[in-house]
């Protein structure tokens, strides 16, 4: 292990998880002014996380320890996530990090003990919510494979490393099929941060959550782990979106006016795609839960397509 990548673990991660609740508070931001009210502040998701940090954690009688470490766990594996999906700058990174298949295990890890904590607290909601999870997990499970397969397929790599390493340098043609990639990964951001047409994040209607209904239970700091982890969640699936399709920016050695560059284009890239998550959310109707695998085939389809289009021509 080198020193660039001692110093890209230490700001990649840092910067993933300082700005990370700003662009959850940004979405609600635009989709309230979208929907005609004034909104939250756009530090209202770091207040809300002290706030919670604050208080006093409870557990259901019926818990065990999975209630106890999933907060920590799932916060640790999607930190270690952030190693995968260079936003700073692209270092020289030990072999198997970067690889597209252990990044998504580790989604896989967090999205079932999610789950599993839904079900330990014995909640009714919260058992429905990991069945709904589950359920669902079935269909876009092979939608995201297909998915990140076809970015390999296109890029000749299954490192995201090497990918935006290449995307960045601009040493291939800009590719038609990138963008039908990017549609794909714009429906996986919706659908694993659990946003509409999927499911609600500010519903308090129990019978319609997934995602909420397996929190219902989390109270104090272990829910303020859990929000942060989610919103760390989703600032890594926007940076495969945003370095695949838009890495203007993003720097490829280590100097500190390249570092300041990327942060400051991510910055406002990001922006503009948690902006355009927030019209679509405020554009868009919630789906009924069986309506949802046809979403889901959206990206199936625009994935397929992709390597259909790379084989043939």
């Amino acid at each position: 292990m080198n020193a660039s990548f001692l110093l890209f673990i230490l700001l990649n991660t840092g910067f993933i998880l300082l700005v990370s609740p700003f662009f959850m508070s940004l979405i609600k931001k635009v989709k309230a002014y979208a929907q005609g009210r004034e909104g939250p502040r756009l530090l209202q998701s770091y207040f809300d996380l002290r706030k919670l940090m604050q208080k006093e954690v409870v557990y259901s009688p019926n818990s065990s320890i999975i209630m106890r470490i999933t907060p920590y766990l799932n916060l640790g594996v999607l930190l270690l996530a952030t190693l995968f999906v260079p936003v700073v700058f692209i270092p020289n990174a030990p072999a198997g990090i970067g690889n597209i298949i252990v990044f998504l295990y580790l989604l896989v890890i967090e999205r079932f003990f999610t789950a599993l904590c839904g079900l330990d607290s014995g909640s009714a909601f919260g058992g429905m919510g990991s069945s709904r999870l589950m359920s669902l997990s079935a269909v876009i499970e092979p939608t995201m494979i297909i998915a990140f397969a076809a970015l390999a397929y296109v890029l000749k790599t299954v490192n995201f490393h090497e990918m935006f390493a290449i995307t960045a340098g601009s040493t291939i043609p800009e590719s038609p099929t990138l963008s039908l990639i990017s549609i794909s990964l714009f429906i996986i951001i919706i659908v694993e941060t659990g946003r509409i047409p999927v499911d609600n994040p500010a519903t308090h209607l129990e019978l319609t959550m997934i995602n909420e209904a397996m929190i219902l239970e989390q109270s104090g700091k272990n829910l303020a782990l859990i929000e942060l982890a989610h919103a760390i969640k989703q600032t890594i699936l926007m940076a495969v979106l945003i370095n695949t399709l838009a890495p203007w920016g993003l720097a490829t050695e280590l100097t500190f006016a390249g570092i300041v560059i990327s942060c400051f284009y991510f910055l406002v890239k990001a922006s503009l795609l948690a902006g355009l998550i927030g019209l679509f959310e405020s554009s868009i109707a919630k789906m009924r839960l069986f309506r949802l695998p046809g979403f889901y085939m959206m990206a199936f389809f625009f994935s397929a397509l992709t390597i259909l289009m790379e084989v043939f021509t």
